[in-house]
């Protein structure tokens, strides 16, 4: 699978965990929520045009938009995990694994 298509299946992933939690928000909190929407807006900058990006530029462009991603989902799954719902941090848990696949293939 190319870097672009596993981006977009990335921002793919992201968005379905944004959605589960603004349908489901997790109880007492809506940092969660607020943490997945900000991964989301950082990772749709590039999820139509990242198959234009020349290879040679892809970590340049890529990179930052992965670590404030990785970096909101880490925090979002900490969230989920002290109010106790595993089984939304497991699954962040995972993006969070393929976020550090992607930025080593860069």
């Amino acid at each position: 699978m190319s870097i672009s298509e596993r981006y977009r299946s990335l921002v793919k992933r992201v968005e379905k965990i944004l959605e589960n939690l603004e349908d489901d928000p997790p109880e007492g909190s809506r940092r969660p929520v607020t943490l997945a929407g900000k991964a989301v807006e950082g990772l749709i900058e590039f999820k139509e045009s990242v198959g234009e990006v020349p290879r040679i530029r892809l970590e340049d462009k890529l990179s930052p938009v992965l670590l404030r991603a990785h970096t909101d989902l880490d925090r979002c799954r900490m969230l989920l995990e002290e109010i106790g719902d595993e089984d939304r941090a497991a699954l962040l848990w995972e993006v969070e694994q393929d976020i550090y696949r992607l930025l080593n293939s860069l």
